[in-house]
């Protein structure tokens, strides 16, 4: 069977992998090299413990009044687009117990096997940086810290313990460059996090090794149909560089997957929420392990010999321009966290697009009216997380028929309707 994967992000390149581990010859499209755009610059981090989708209670309110603050965790720019209106009319309906609620089993159940899926990869000879250090979460309002506590309890059935609750004065002993304005916190042991250059590029490694044959630098324009109407398929996809025909199609381009969904005329509702990230080398101050500040929604990474400081959201479109005052509300939000900002060698400032839906899940699963074209997108801020359980959760529709993990919640023809 012959497959062609839209996208040499994290998502297409583990979709790749999980097919050619299943004997599919395997091709890989992308605009630009492997593991750019938004596999790139992000926090690197492996965590079930935020399976909870984007839209959640009471942010409604909350994005009323960042509406209008470029400088706010979220950013929403107005522009004259139905879709977009219709999109975020859909999000604001999402922001509900109920549907939160809902969303979160979902996500956590499919991230049952993160980690041993994880550790199977590297036991198959995959070379990457992943660190299982945990995540800290601090706070610097104690109403924040009992709510992400009381939160994490819905954790529980899916073999999470409840993590405990220290102190500020605590929270320093662990990580001494954390300022007196974080009042306590609490450790989830079982989170990890990685540097995501070293997946995507050891993911790359062994595809080539294995004989699928990858393309940077080729952008899909767009998909050609045949068949009746009654049994659509994808022929082939078109590029600069000509046409590439296969048995079946896996549409992995991130936020740029709305466009060629609509050429093959299925509604993908996926819009670019831009993060940013700073990166600085050879830091003088490096924490112990991954920290998240929880009420500025701000992650911290350490790697070998650099430090990632990423966030915010953005809702401007399919833009990658760098947006200074962005840069300057994660430059303020560390600072009352942090003693202060770490200084290095240099700092490479990045943005990236991730690719979120309405709902806040991924559509992962065949695509609606067309019998072999597939999406795995929408991954929003957890496509490192995720990347391992989509890959084999479409390997496995495609080879097999069936996939062992329950996908219905992530079906793309949801937003058919």
């Amino acid at each position: 069977m012959r497959v062609v994967v839209i996208g040499g992000g994290v998502i297409g390149l583990a979709c790749g992998y999980e097919l050619r581990k299943r004997g599919a010859e395997v091709t890989v499209l992308d605009a630009r090299e492997m593991g750019a755009a938004a596999s790139w610059g992000n926090a690197g981090w492996i965590v079930p413990s935020l399976s909870g989708p984007v839209p959640e209670p009471g942010l409604t309110l909350t994005a009323l009044r960042w509406l209008l603050k470029p400088d706010g965790p979220l950013y929403i720019r107005p522009r004259p687009d139905p879709a977009f209106v219709r999109w975020l009319w859909e999000f604001w309906r999402r922001c509900n117990a109920r549907d939160f609620q809902a969303g979160f089993e979902a996500m956590a159940g499919l991230n049952r096997r993160t980690m041993e899926l994880y550790d199977s990869w590297r036991a198959e000879g995959i070379e990457f940086d992943m660190q299982a250090r945990g995540l800290l979460f601090v706070f610097s309002t104690e109403e924040s810290l009992r709510k992400h506590l009381a939160e994490m309890a819905h954790l529980e059935p899916y073999g999470y313990a409840r993590p405990e609750a220290r102190t500020g004065d605590e929270i320093r002993a662990m990580e001494p460059i954390l300022s007196r304005e974080v009042v306590g916190g609490f450790l989830v042991e079982s989170d990890r996090h990685l540097q995501p250059s070293s997946l995507t590029s050891g993911l790359t490694r062994r595809l080539e090794a294995e004989g699928a044959e990858l393309r940077p630098g080729t952008a899909v324009t767009g998909l050609r149909r045949t068949g009746a109407a009654t049994g659509e398929r994808v022929a082939a996809v078109t590029t600069a560089r000509g046409e590439v025909e296969a048995d079946a199609f896996v549409l992995a381009a991130g936020a740029w997957s709305a466009r060629l969904a609509r050429n093959v005329g299925f509604r993908l509702p996926v819009e670019s929420g831009k993060g940013y990230s700073f990166t600085i080398r050879n830091p003088d101050v490096l924490p112990t392990r991954p920290l998240y500040l929880s009420e500025s929604k701000v992650g911290i990474s350490p790697y070998e010999g650099s430090v990632r400081i990423a966030g915010t959201m953005e809702l401007s479109g399919l833009s990658e321009t760098v947006d200074e005052r962005r840069l300057g509300s994660i430059r303020r939000s560390v600072s009352r966290f942090l003693a202060s900002w770490p200084q290095g060698q240099d700092e490479v400032r990045w943005a990236g697009m991730r690719p979120l839906t309405p709902d806040g899940l991924p559509a992962i699963g065949r695509a609606p009216n067309l019998s072999n074209l597939y999406v795995a997108t929408g991954h929003s801020m957890l496509g490192v997380t995720l990347a391992p359980v989509t890959g084999t959760a479409v390997a496995e529709l495609i080879c097999d028929g069936r996939s062992q993990f329950n996908l219905k919640p992530f079906d793309p023809a949801r937003f058919a309707a």
